[in-house]
C-alpha cells in the first residue's frame, strides 16, 4: 500500500484538531485527497471525524446544522464544485441567520488539465469548475475565501474553524483547489492545540447600571427569542426572573426554548399586551422581537442583552434598546442575578400581580384544548395536546410549519433546554434534515419533527430517508396535512380581502393533491400511518413509538381541518 500524504490529509488534521466529530458530504469527485486520508485513518485505527455520505447537498448541511444546533459544536461540510454549492446554498443562509459555526468546503480545478505534471479528469475543463465558486457563496457566508496550495491548507481550515466559532458565529466557506490538495504535505512537529472560542462578557459597570433599573423598576418583563440555545443560558434566565419577580415572554423569532412553559412566570409567546405597563424591558438574545419594527413597546428603558445584538446578516432591524449588554448570554444573566438585589416584598408583590396573568394564560390554554379535544376532527391544538400526552417527556421537537406551531407550541411540553429547535430564515424544506442532525447529537432520545405538508414537499425526502436508514437515525414526522398552503391563502386574503379570489374561493397555488405520505418509507422498511380522528392519532403515536424502538423511522400523515 503506498502512503499518500498530501493537502487532504492536512485538511483531516485540521479537522482532528477542531474537534470536528462528524463530514457531512454529499460527495464530489475533487474530494478524492480527503477520502483517501479517511481511508488512511480508518486503516491505521487512528481517532478522527467521521465520515457521514448524504445524498443530496441541501441535506449535508441541514444535518450538520441540526448537530450544531444541539452540541455547540461545529462540523464540516464537504460538497460539489459550484453545483453541489449552489444545491446547498438555501440551507447555508439558514446557518447565517440561525448563527451557527459551520465549516464548508467545495472544490475546483485551477489548471484544467494544463500542468503537465499533474493528471486531471477531464470534466474540470468545460463547466464544472466555475473559476472562484466562493464568488458565488460570498454573499450568504460569514467569510469566504479560496486555498491554492498545500502549504496553506491545514492553516486555511484552523483559521475557517476558529472564524466561524467567533462572534458574529456562522458558516465559513472555504474554496478548495484540486491541485493544491493533490500536493504533498508533510504534518509539521509543532502543531498548536487550538483553543476554544473565548467567552466574552459585558463591562461590570453596565452590568451594575441594569442591576439597578432592575431592583427599581415597577414592572419589569423578560423577551427572550434565542437564550435557550445554551443550557446554562436557560437556566440563568430562571433564576433572573425568580429573583427579581419578572415575567418572561417569547420574541417573534423564538427558534428555541427559552424558558420553561410550565413555569409560573411564562406568559407565553408574542404576549406583547403585557408590555403596556412595563417600565422596564430585558430583551435576552433578541432579533427582531417586534413587529412592526416601529413600534416601540412598553413606556420605560429596553435593555439588549447578548453577545452580537446588532445582526449584520438582517436587512433591517429595529431593537428600540437604550441600554446594550453584549457578552456571553449566559455569563452576564448569571452576573446579573449576583448584582441584583430587590427585596422580597417587592419580589411577592410582582410575582402577585403576574400571577393573575398567567391564570388567564392558564384559563385560555384550558378553554383551547377543551375545544379542540370536543371535536370530531383534528385540529392543531389537538394534534399537540395527543403528542404532550403520548410522547416521552424528554422529547425533542423540531419545526417546520408556518400556521401550525404558532398554535401547538403553548400546549406542547417544552420545559427544558434544547426540547425545541426551528430551522430560521424562512427557507423550507430543511426540516428532516435538521431533525436527522438533532438525533445524531442525541441518540438517546426521541426526535420528533411537526413539518405541513407543504414544507414536507419542499424537503429531499429520499435522501433523508436514505440516511436516516443508513446512519441507524431513526425520526418520527408528523406530517400536519391540511392539503394546502394554508400561509399562501392567508397572504392573498391579507392583500385582497374582497377581491376575486377570496369571493369566488379560486386560489391559485393554495392547494395541494399530495401522495399518501404514511407509504414514502416503504422502500426502507419504514413505519407509517394515517390518523384524522384522536383514536387514530394516539395509536399512531403508540406504534410510531414502538417503531423508533425498533430503530425505525415513522411517518405520521395527520389529517387536519386547517
Amino acid at each position: 500500500m503506498k502512503n499518500y500524504r498530501d493537502g487532504g490529509e492536512a485538511i483531516v488534521e485540521a479537522f482532528r484538531n477542531l474537534g470536528v466529530d462528524y463530514i457531512l458530504s454529499s460527495p464530489g469527485s475533487e474530494w478524492s485527497p480527503v477520502w483517501e486520508a479517511m481511508a488512511r485513518q480508518k486503516v491505521e485505527n487512528a481517532p478522527g471525524p467521521t465520515f457521514i455520505d448524504c445524498w443530496h447537498e441541501t441535506l449535508a448541511v441541514d444535518m450538520a446544522m441540526g448537530y450544531t444546533a444541539i452540541t455547540g459544536r461545529p462540523q464540516a461540510v464537504l460538497i460539489h464544485a459550484g453545483v453541489g454549492l449552489m444545491h446547498g446554498s438555501m440551507a447555508v443562509l439558514s446557518a447565517t441567520q440561525a448563527e451557527l459555526p459551520l465549516i464548508v468546503m467545495s472544490g475546483e480545478s485551477t489548471t484544467f488539465g494544463d500542468d503537465p505534471e499533474q493528471q486531471m479528469e477531464p470534466q474540470w475543463y468545460g463547466g464544472v469548475s466555475v473559476g472562484g465558486a466562493h464568488r458565488l457563496i460570498e454573499p450568504l457566508v460569514k467569510w469566504a475565501g479560496q486555498v491554492t496550495h498545500a502549504a496553506n491548507i491545514y492553516q486555511s481550515v484552523v483559521r475557517a474553524g476558529e472564524m466561524a466559532q467567533r462572534l458574529p458565529q456562522g458558516p465559513v466557506y472555504l474554496n478548495m483547489s484540486l491541485e493544491a490538495m493533490m500536493q504533498p504535505w508533510s504534518k509539521p512537529d509543532n502543531l498548536r492545540a487550538i483553543p476554544p472560542a473565548p467567552r466574552t462578557m459585558a463591562v461590570p459597570q453596565d452590568i451594575e447600571e441594569v442591576a439597578k433599573l432592575a431592583t427599581t423598576a415597577r414592572r419589569p418583563v423578560i423577551v427572550t427569542e434565542s437564550a435557550g440555545r445554551d443550557p446554562q443560558a436557560f437556566a440563568a434566565m430562571v433564576a433572573l426572573a425568580e429573583k427579581i419577580g419578572a415575567p418572561v415572554i417569547g420574541g417573534r423569532a423564538s427558534t428555541y426554548t427559552n424558558f420553561p412553559q410550565s413555569h409560573p412566570l411564562w406568559l407565553g409567546l408574542q404576549s406583547f399586551e403585557h408590555l403596556e405597563d412595563s417600565d422596564l424591558i430585558l430583551l435576552v438574545d433578541g432579533k427582531a422581537p417586534w413587529y412592526p419594527a416601529r413600534k416601540r413597546p412598553g413606556k420605560g428603558q429596553i435593555v439588549s442583552i447578548g453577545a452580537y445584538p446588532i445582526k449584520q446578516h438582517l436587512a433591517y432591524q429595529n431593537l428600540h434598546a437604550d441600554i446594550y449588554l453584549e457578552g456571553d448570554t449566559a455569563i452576564t444573566l448569571e452576573a446579573l442575578v449576583k448584582a441584583v438585589s430587590v427585596d422580597a416584598a417587592r419580589v411577592s408583590e410582582r410575582c402577585a400581580h403576574w400571577s393573575k396573568a398567567r391564570q388567564a394564560y392558564e384559563v385560555m390554554l384550558a378553554a383551547q384544548r377543551q375545544a379542540s379535544l370536543a371535536a370530531d376532527k383534528l385540529d392543531a391544538v389537538a394534534l399537540a395536546c395527543i403528542a404532550a400526552e403520548t410522547l416521552p417527556c424528554d422529547t425533542i421537537y423540531i419545526d417546520e410549519t408556518i400556521t401550525h406551531m404558532p398554535v401547538m407550541r403553548p400546549h406542547l411540553p417544552l420545559n427544558e433546554a434544547q426540547s425545541f429547535f426551528r430551522v430560521t430564515g424562512g427557507a423550507l424544506g430543511q426540516g428532516i434534515g435538521a431533525a436527522l442532525g438533532a438525533k445524531l447529537a442525541k441518540r438517546d432520545k426521541p426526535v420528533v419533527l411537526f413539518v405541513g405538508d407543504g414544507s414536507f414537499l419542499y424537503n429531499p425526502i429520499i435522501q433523508a430517508l436514505g440516511a436516516s436508514k443508513a446512519y441507524d437515525l431513526p425520526i418520527m414526522i408528523v406530517v400536519c396535512n391540511n392539503k394546502r398552503y394554508e400561509a399562501m391563502r392567508k397572504g392573498h386574503v391579507l392583500y385582497y380581502p374582497e377581491g376575486a379570489a377570496e369571493t369566488s374561493k379560486i386560489h391559485y397555488g393554495v392547494n395541494i393533491e399530495a401522495p399518501d405520505f404514511e407509504n414514502l418509507g416503504t422502500h426502507f422498511d419504514f413505519f407509517g400511518a394515517k390518523a384524522s380522528d384522536q383514536e387514530e392519532l394516539r395509536k399512531a403515536f403508540a406504534d410510531g413509538l414502538a417503531a423508533l424502538q425498533q430503530g425505525r423511522t415513522a411517518i405520521l400523515n395527520v389529517s387536519l381541518v386547517r
